[in-house]
């Protein structure tokens, strides 16, 4: 029985013609990635300034004993005086959750002289920040914390609670003023406006406050009729924005 067996070669342009479709393909690719990356991206700012009234007060108030025999009765004439500072305050309609601790301290006093260092007693020192919800009462707030006993107040300070709201608020002018700017800029660059590509948002959107701080007051009689003018607070947004340009 006879072998037959056929051979077939594949033409000599088959692989000239693969050779350049592959090629072509390549450069296609890199066409298409060189076009994805020859897109312009612009980055435009914006901001947002909003004034708004504050809506409530903080107020700090202590009591320093000053120099007594004993850590004990430092700590009991503390304890007398700061209780009824408290009460004080909560008379007025502050409520309990709106008073927080700011400081305390319990330390022995020396005098330095010629023969050295003399042991004098302790000294004990508390102070609490209070929230003021009604702002037509602080200045009752700071009298009858110095009638009860106060002989150390602070940093009155004039804010908002939540200023989420004017927040917001703010961002909505800082992202409009962003978006003027980059339609102008892409006018200016014979371009029209793509995608939005990338969002920040900067400057805190804080609320910047009014303090006004009064040196140990050590007072009788009661605290003096003080004007203090709450004024406005401003909530600041900056936002920063990313745009193809096409």
């Amino acid at each position: 029985m006879e072998d037959y067996r056929i051979f077939l070669r594949p033409p000599l342009w088959l692989p000239v013609v693969i050779a350049t479709l592959l090629g072509l393909g390549y450069i296609g690719g890199k066409f298409v990635e060189t076009r994805d990356r020859e897109h312009l991206t612009i980055n435009v700012s914006g901001e947002g300034r909003v004034f708004s009234p504050p809506d409530i007060a903080e107020a700090s108030f202590g009591v320093q004993t000053g120099r007594v025999p004993t850590a004990k009765v430092a700590m009991e004439k503390l304890r007398k005086d700061m209780d009824a500072v408290f009460q004080a305050v909560k008379v007025l309609g502050v409520a309990e959750k709106d008073i927080r601790t700011e400081h305390f301290s319990l330390n022995p006093v020396y005098d330095w002289t010629e023969q050295g260092q003399i042991f004098r007693g302790f000294e004990a020192s508390q102070s609490f920040r209070v929230k003021v919800r009604d702002l037509a009462k602080v200045d009752d707030v700071l009298t009858v914390a110095t009638d009860a006993g106060a002989n150390q107040a602070g940093n009155v300070q004039f804010t908002i609670d939540d200023p989420e709201k004017q927040r917001a608020d703010a961002r909505e002018e800082a992202v409009a003023e962003a978006k003027r700017k980059a339609e102008l800029l892409a006018r200016n660059l014979g371009k029209r406006l793509g995608r939005l590509k990338g969002f920040s948002e900067g400057g805190g959107g804080w609320v910047q406050p009014m303090m006004m701080r009064v040196e140990k007051v050590v007072m009788s009689g009661g605290a003096p009729d003080l004007p203090l003018p709450a004024g406005e607070q401003e909530i600041n947004v900056q936002v920063t924005l990313t745009y193809e340009l096409k």
